[in-house]
C-alpha cells in the first residue's frame, strides 16, 4: 500500500532532507516549495527518486495557493500532513522596538499556514491510513522551557503554533487524526546557523522514526526529534 507524506517547505535544509529520507524508505512524498522549477537539490534528489517524488509550487501564506492545491490533489490519501516551511523572525528579537511587518511575516508563516494547510487537507488526511497531521514547532516556543528570554518574534509563533496543534489534536481527535508539534533539534541549516550541533540529515532520520510511530494516543503532544516528550 502506498504510503504519502506532503512536505512543505522541501526545498532546502531540513524539509529536504526529510524529501530524501521519506522517498528513500519508498513514500510517495509531495513536495512542496515556492520555486520548484528553480530548486537545484530537490530536482536532482527527485531525478533519482524514481517517481516517488512529485514536487509542487506553494507559497504558505498564500490561502488561495494553498486552496488550489487541496483541489489538485483532492483524490490523494495523504498519511501524513508534514507543515515543514518556516522562519525565523527579525533580525532584532531582543526587547525594544521590533519590525512588526516582519513579525507578522513569522506569524503567517510559522502559525496561520499550518493551521490553514490542515484545514485545507483534512479530507485527504482523513482518508488515510496513519491520519497525521505534524507542524514544525520547537522547544524555543516552550513557556515551560524558558528561561533566557529574547527571540520574541520566533518564540511567540511557535508557541502559537503549539496552541493551534493542541486545538487541532481536540477538534480533530474523533476523526481518528493525530496532531503533533515536532522539535528537530538545533539544526545545521541556513536557518540554524554553522554552529548548530545536529545535521539536517541527522534530525530527518530521526524524525522519521518519530513520524512513522505515531499513533493516536500521542496526539497533542511536543515531540522532539530522539522521542523525548518536551514539555509546552
Amino acid at each position: 500500500m502506498t504510503k504519502t507524506i506532503l512536505i512543505t517547505g522541501a526545498n532546502r535544509g531540513l524539509g529536504l532532507e526529510l524529501t530524501r529520507e521519506f522517498a528513500g524508505y519508498g513514500w510517495q512524498v509531495l513536495a512542496c516549495c515556492r520555486n520548484p522549477q528553480s530548486t537545484d537539490e530537490l530536482n536532482e534528489l527527485a531525478s533519482r527518486a524514481g517517481g516517488n517524488i512529485r514536487r509542487f509550487a506553494l507559497e504558505v501564506t498564500d490561502a488561495d495557493q494553498i486552496q488550489r492545491l487541496a483541489e489538485t490533489l483532492r483524490d490523494e490519501k495523504i498519511d501524513i500532513l508534514l507543515n515543514n516551511a518556516g522562519v525565523s523572525g527579525p533580525q532584532q528579537q531582543d526587547f525594544g522596538p521590533i519590525d512588526s511587518e516582519t513579525w507578522l511575516k513569522t506569524f503567517h508563516v510559522n502559525t496561520i499556514a499550518p493551521m490553514q494547510m490542515a484545514s485545507a487537507f483534512v479530507e485527504q488526511v482523513a482518508r488515510s491510513r496513519r491520519k497525521i497531521i505534524a507542524t514544525m514547532g520547537s522547544l524555543l516556543g516552550s513557556l515551560t522551557d524558558n528561561s533566557s528570554g529574547g527571540m520574541y518574534a520566533y518564540r511567540s509563533s511557535k508557541a502559537a503554533v503549539h496552541m493551534v496543534t493542541k486545538n487541532l489534536s481536540i477538534d480533530l481527535h474523533s476523526r481518528g487524526i493525530t496532531a503533533v508539534a515536532l522539535h528537530p533539534g538545533w539544526v545545521r541549516t541556513r536557518m540554524g546557523g554553522a554552529e548548530a550541533p545536529t545535521t539536517a540529515r541527522e534530525s530527518a532520520t530521526d524524525l522519521f522514526q518519530v513520524l512513522t510511530t505515531l499513533t493516536l494516543k500521542d496526539t497533542g503532544k511536543l515531540w522532539a526529534h530522539n522521542g523525548q516528550i518536551l514539555p509546552w
